[in-house]
């Protein structure tokens, strides 16, 4: 089972995912995580003229055309200054005259990399995007959070200027109105503004280059070619109380900096300029206040949320949201969301989080049900021969007597609890349905049985109880709903029963897929639907019966929601309860990450790993995790340290192993993986002799890892590739031809593109370069 996980990285969720549904949105090819489609920048005119079959120059690889950064190249500062959101860079592109420049960049694409590591770096290259207003959009996280305790921003240490959640949630926006459903990387387009303001025109959108200098010209020559002027913008002559006004990245880097360093009555006049300009949307500098240790000045910052009118503001609000307040205050701010709801769904949605959550179920009573399940004994299970004699037992008094409806109801339970013993699926072929031919003859058998004692006179909610759970195991999943809806208030209070439980479980799934689908309508859905999830998923999660995609669904959901606090406490109980489910170690991952920031993560699993009787497979969980630590080491630059945290998964893997031969072929994979990250960061750190060592090593140990991508979306074939063109570059041919033995010896599969270096569906893979496009919108 551990071994189908997917490669090691933190999922990023967007603000509005739908957690226990395929998003709609267009898959990346990658790992299966939202990215784009990879291909060496965007040509120009004729690009490709006189090269070879590959596009690149005579016997020029692709490796010495978009040469990988270093560690030295990573280390200097990205030049470019991306503006924050979509509508800053409208607001300035207005101000300033200037045209709108869309850059799109794809974590281990190798163009995109060379543009980030090193392009974006170099002075006269970031020269060429200053007259342009600049936005960034990539799927792919570079920092575990965006911001930390004090609410200070995290900038992306690739990007620099914008937070890692900024670059991710643009792509989606940018997508829908410019990308002509086409994820491709790298991309840079050139947009206009009409007579009104808004995005109207593409001067230019270049994809699919062979060079990088084709791309630079189409970029210098879309200002030079250009009629309109851009106005004559003085930033110096502002006050800094006047900079709060502005949208600009610059004027908000300078205010933000301003707050930080700042007294009391400086921070103060910030923030009464914040309350008074909220068209500018100056969201940070409040958020500042809002987790600063001063109580004035948060309460000032909650009063400018108050009147925000921007949807910026929404999840600040929600953050400020999360500590005790004054009723007038939280009353307030729930009006500003409920204001702000609209234009804003997400607005609309926490509007009616916050006073959902607040509420008590008219239908469930948690305090009886946590009662009796807190205190209650539970009887042993029966085993599948005892079940199987008495469903036979009651058939026959059945036959003898047919109108008695509860035998009825009986021969209806023993069908569904037979259904839930794994011996009835045991050497059964399961079909795609993931249910056996016997099991769905027992499921047919609950219904049928559990709707003849109703016809007989079967009254309560036992008879209920089984139809619901029956026809969801058939997949009748909208009936099912509709029983366990109506079923829920003839329960009895506090019941132990199994399938009283089960009841409640589809009663929160059935309000919970409302919700969502309200959502995804842009309908409105009431509070009491919320109160419901959460009071009926409190009583199953305290149960013996819950499952850890109860737990990971209910987390989601209020995640999703916005409820993090509420999150939090699901998840706590939930690693407790399953500590060897790998969906719940996922969302736990990801949660240490975004509360509590990358040094806690493997800190988390070391303090589980030292309790007793802490699980066996709990060191592979743990190996995982030093796994995801060192590729956010990496990102940051930190290769000395993200070795060391490799050989910590290395060993967690090994004990792993050793304590259960049955996760060998997985620990032996994610070890195969450590070496290779290993390589790449001894590649980032220049020693390319180790790194040819550890990249053998990763070969030796699993040869079918090669080509396995890990969280940064490299491979081990990537570095391999990387290392020869360097070794060639410096002379070194034995070296080079070492690795091209290791990967000669590969499994020819293992070589292939990836399907993100191969050309967007609707392509041909040649140089493209659109002119005057006029978008209307």
């Amino acid at each position: 089972m551990l071994g189908v996980l997917l490669p090691t990285t933190l999922a990023h969720t967007q603000d509005d995912p739908e957690p226990t549904r395929e998003p709609q949105r267009e898959r990346p090819a990658p790992q299966d995580r939202q990215g784009q489609q990879g291909q060496q920048g965007q040509g120009r005119r004729g690009a490709g003229t006189g090269a070879a079959q590959n596009g690149l120059p005579q016997g020029v690889s692709r490796e010495q055309m978009w040469y990988a950064p270093t560690k030295e190249d990573w280390e200097k500062p990205c030049l470019i200054q991306f503006q924050r959101t979509w509508e800053d860079a409208i607001a300035v592109a207005r101000e300033t005259g200037k045209p709108i420049l869309i850059c799109v960049n794809m974590d281990g694409e190798i163009a995109s990399e060379h543009y980030a590591g090193i392009r974006y770096r170099q002075p006269e290259k970031a020269k060429l995007y200053e007259p342009y207003v600049c936005v960034m959009a990539s799927v792919y996280r570079h920092t575990a959070r965006d911001h930390d305790h004090e609410g200070k921003r995290i900038p992306c240490p690739r990007f620099g200027s914008v937070t890692c959640g900024e670059h991710i949630a643009i792509e989606p926006v940018l997508y829908e109105k410019f990308f002509d459903g086409k994820r491709i990387a790298p991309r840079h387009i050139m947009v206009e503004l009409d007579e009104n303001g808004r995005p109207a025109k593409e001067e230019y959108d270049v994809y699919y280059a062979w060079d990088t200098d084709s791309v630079f010209a189409a970029i210098s020559d879309g200002i030079s070619e250009r009629t309109i002027q851009p106005k004559p913008i003085v930033r110096g002559d502002k006050t800094l109380i006047e900079r709060v006004a502005s949208r600009d990245i610059k004027d908000r880097e300078v205010v933000e900096k301003a707050y930080l360093e700042g007294d009391a009555e400086l921070r103060r006049r910030l923030l009464d300029a914040a309350k008074e300009n909220p068209q500018a949307a100056p969201e940070e500098l409040l958020r500042l206040a809002i987790y600063g240790l001063d109580d004035k000045l948060a309460q000032v910052a909650r009063d400018a949320l108050a009147g925000a009118n921007s949807a910026g503001a929404v999840d600040v609000i929600n953050e400020a949201l999360r500590v005790p307040l004054e009723q007038s205050e939280k009353g307030a701010l729930i009006a500003a969301l409920e204001r702000l709801g609209k234009d804003s769904a997400r607005a609309r949605t926490l509007a009616v989080v916050h006073g959902g959550l607040d509420t008590r179920s008219e239908s469930i009573d948690v305090d009886a049900w946590s009662g009796k399940l807190a205190g209650a004994s539970y009887p042993a299970p029966q085993n599948y021969q005892a079940i199987t004699e008495t469903l036979t037992e009651k058939e026959s008094e059945s036959r003898a007597n047919p109108a008695d409806a509860a035998t009825k109801l009986q021969i209806a339970e023993a069908n569904l609890e037979l259904w839930r013993k794994p011996e009835t699926y045991a050497g059964r072929r399961i079909r795609g349905s993931g249910v056996s031919d016997f099991g769905r003859l027992l499921l047919i058998d609950a219904r049928d049985a559990a709707l003849e004692a109703k016809k007989l006179g079967a009254e309560g909610w036992r008879a209920d109880a089984v139809l619901a759970i029956a026809l969801d195991g058939l997949g009748e999943r909208q009936r099912a709903y509709e029983v366990a809806i109506a079923t829920v208030d003839e329960l009895p209070e506090a019941t132990t029963d199994k399938n009283a439980i089960g009841v409640l479980g589809l009663f929160a799934e059935a309000r919970r897929n409302a919700i969502y689908d309200a959502i995804r309508a842009k309908k409105d859905w009431s509070k009491s639907w919320l109160t419901d999830v959460h009071a009926a998923m409190s009583v199953v999660l305290a149960s013996p019966f819950a499952t850890a995609d109860q737990v990971v669904a209910h987390y989601d959901c209020l995640k999703f929601l916005g409820a993090a606090e509420k999150a939090s406490k699901v998840l706590a109980k939930g690693i407790e309860s399953f500590p060897s489910s790998p969906v719940v170690h996922d969302r736990f991952r990801t949660s240490i990450l975004e509360e509590r920031g990358l040094d806690a993560l493997e800190t988390a699993y070391e303090r589980m790993l030292a309790r007793d009787n802490a699980p066996k497979d709990l060191e592979w969980f743990a190996g995982y995790a030093s796994m995801v630590a060192a590729e956010f080491q990496r990102r940051r630059g930190e290769n000395a340290e993200s070795r060391e945290a490799y050989d910590r998964a290395i060993a967690h893997f090994e004990r792993a192993a050793e304590a259960d031969e049955k996760v060998k072929d997985s620990t032996d994979h994610f070890i195969a993986m450590a070496f290779s990250g290993r390589a790449r960061a001894y590649w980032n750190d220049k020693n390319y002799g180790r790194a040819l060592d550890e990249l053998l090593a990763s070969f030796g140990r699993k040869p079918d890892a090669a080509a396995t991508r890990d969280g940064l979306n490299l491979s081990s074939v990537d570095t391999a590739k990387a290392l020869i063109a360097r070794f060639r570059e410096s002379g070194d041919e034995n070296s080079a031809k070492k690795v091209q033995a290791a990967l000669d010896a590969l499994d020819p599969a293992m070589l292939e593109q990836p399907a993100f270096e191969r050309p967007a569906p609707g392509t041909d893979g040649s140089p493209s370069f659109r002119q005057g496009r006029r978008r209307g919108r």
